[in-house]
């Protein structure tokens, strides 16, 4: 694939778990991340490889002259609300902050000149899905506020390529989990909701019992299936996405995952095997809209970018969870 030669890249939401990932592989790439956030979510500490930036997106003209000072080449699109049940409680501050935000981004991004952009989407846009595994022909059909914004956005970039030129391409991740290899940063919410990180706090004593949610799913130990892909494996398919757009490829939205799925009870004993101690467990039932089985089929990715996910096997993906976790609390830097 051709060296890419934008080197400024408009990082939102750079702040948070996987957009400060992304940060960090891009200056490993040879290029300089600008990271653009609000730090309503993300930590001021996780920026350490190009200038932060605080604004927020809402801000156009603050949003025009950020574009033009550091005379910005590409953007990357991580900033949005993510919690799925807030969604449906608020889907005012979903719809405001996911989609309108967004199209102050891109209508600054078209007043500037800057024609290239890396989506975070989500598979919460395919809703419960009518195949499994999941490839991008899959309808589309979300269940929530979340989903139904992350839709939106992705029609608007389709319309936006039509009218203006615009090159995307939409990334829809599953469940990104993991830690950065070399240990500088890790999964940190408030709240917390991910199974990983909730696995390991309860098994470190951070964190109450892990609820399990649902043993009754036709799946072959009765809990819910996903897949689960490495943040560091994400971060990387964001680069080859800019390396593709840059080369001139299509506009396309692709899934980002592993292609295998395991079990909450699964993952439940890899946390066990890599920790040494006992899970506390907490069962529950299982809540409205969690389909059985999410996995994504990842070919076309690998197909169009070159990617692969090779840092995506379970146990590597709760071993480097597990090590930034069990560090002291002084030592953490997101």
């Amino acid at each position: 694939m051709q060296a890419m030669t934008p080197h400024r890249i408009l990082v939102t939401g750079g702040a948070g778990y996987i957009g400060a990932h992304t940060a960090k592989y891009l200056s490993r790439s040879g290029l300089e991340p600008v990271v653009l956030d609000n730090l309503s979510v993300g930590h001021e500490s996780a920026v350490r490889w190009g200038p932060l930036v605080k604004c927020d997106l809402a801000d156009r003209d603050r949003l025009g002259t950020i574009l033009r000072e550091y005379r910005i080449d590409a953007v990357i699109h991580f900033a949005a609300h993510c919690y799925v049940g807030e969604s449906v409680t608020h889907p005012d501050r979903y719809f405001q902050n996911n989609v309108v935000n967004t199209l102050s981004l891109l209508d600054s991004m078209r007043q500037h000149g800057v024609g290239k952009i890396v989506f975070s989407s989500s598979c919460a846009t395919y809703g419960v899905p009518s195949e499994t595994p999941i490839s991008e022909q899959t309808p589309q059909r979300p269940i929530n506020p979340y989903g139904e914004s992350k839709l939106f956005v992705e029609r608007i970039l389709q319309w936006y390529g039509k009218a203006y030129g615009l090159q995307w391409v939409a990334l829809r991740y599953f469940n990104a989990a993991g830690a950065d290899p070399e240990g500088d940063l890790g999964e940190k919410h408030n709240p917390e909701t991910h199974l990983i990180p909730l696995a390991i706090q309860a098994v470190c004593g951070q964190g109450p019992e892990l609820q399990v949610f649902g043993l009754d799913y036709s799946t072959p130990d009765g809990s819910a299936v996903r897949d689960y892909i490495h943040v560091w494996d994400l971060a990387a398919a964001h680069v080859r996405a800019l390396e593709y757009l840059q080369a001139g490829g299509e506009s396309c939205a692709l899934n980002l995952g592993s292609g295998t799925g395991y079990s909450v009870l699964q993952l439940v004993r890899m946390v066990e095997a890599v920790s040494g101690r006992a899970v506390p467990v907490r069962y529950a039932p299982r809540r409205d809209g969690d389909p059985p089985v999410l996995i994504a089929d990842p070919r076309r990715a690998s197909q169009t970018l070159g990617w692969n996910p090779g840092c995506s096997s379970i146990e590597n993906i709760v071993q480097t969870a597990f090590r930034w976790h069990s560090r002291s609390p002084q030592s953490l830097v997101f």
